[in-house]
């Protein structure tokens, strides 16, 4: 009897680590690829949307003139409220009688000084008495001034504690007072008229003029 022949069995292996390789390396290479196809689409879109930009140019001129105004704060015009000054008892006549504060307000762009006058030598007369009677502005209507705030200087003769007479010429009241919009002074009127002169409304205007310098 013939022995058996042999089965040879012949078992190829395959190279899974080669194959691993090559496919992972086929998967970067694709990644790399989506990765700069992102990326070029993402410049395209950035350089597409970039600004474009022109430029003009305008000179713009502030044109200043030198600007003053004085006004009464109780009104807030240049015409102030009435001042009446009432002679009821032989005291106020002896005595004389007078005012409240009077706020006045210089708005300026330069520094000023204001001056003060009557607008006449006399007063006016309404009344009963004929002739009219003569009263003098000089020697019965005088004033001070009570406040300052405008960093000026009360001009001499007044003062902040003693009454000073008032005439038809302009006086200086403030000098170098600082230039604003909100520098103010206040004024107080004193009428001494004494025993000479009858019943009556004896008037006359407080002119105050500002003047920058």
């Amino acid at each position: 009897m013939r022995p058996p022949y042999p089965h040879i069995c012949i078992i190829k292996r395959t190279n899974n680590t080669n194959e691993q390789q090559t496919i992972t390396t086929q998967q970067t290479t694709t990644k790399m690829k989506k990765i700069i196809a992102i990326a070029a689409i993402l410049t395209s879109a950035y350089a597409a949307n970039a600004q474009v930009s022109s430029t003009a140019t305008q000179t713009v001129n502030l044109n200043l003139a030198n600007a003053i105004e004085l006004t009464f704060t109780g009104t807030g015009n240049a015409d102030g409220a009435d001042v009446n000054l009432a002679f009821n008892t032989v005291n106020d006549y002896a005595n004389g009688v007078t005012s409240g504060a009077q706020e006045l307000k210089v708005r300026s762009n330069k520094n000023f000084s204001v001056t003060v006058k009557s607008s006449a030598a006399s007063f006016s007369y309404t009344g009963s008495t004929t002739p009219a009677p003569v009263m003098p502005v000089s020697g019965v209507l005088a004033l001070k001034v009570s406040a300052n705030a405008t960093s000026g200087t009360v001009a001499t003769p007044f003062s902040t504690t003693a009454y000073a007479g008032l005439t038809s010429t302009n006086q200086n009241l403030i000098t170098n007072g600082s230039r604003g919009g909100n520098q103010t002074f206040s004024v107080m009127y004193q009428a001494t008229p004494g025993f000479s002169y009858p019943a009556g409304t004896y008037t006359t205007d407080v002119v105050y003029t500002a003047t920058q310098l």
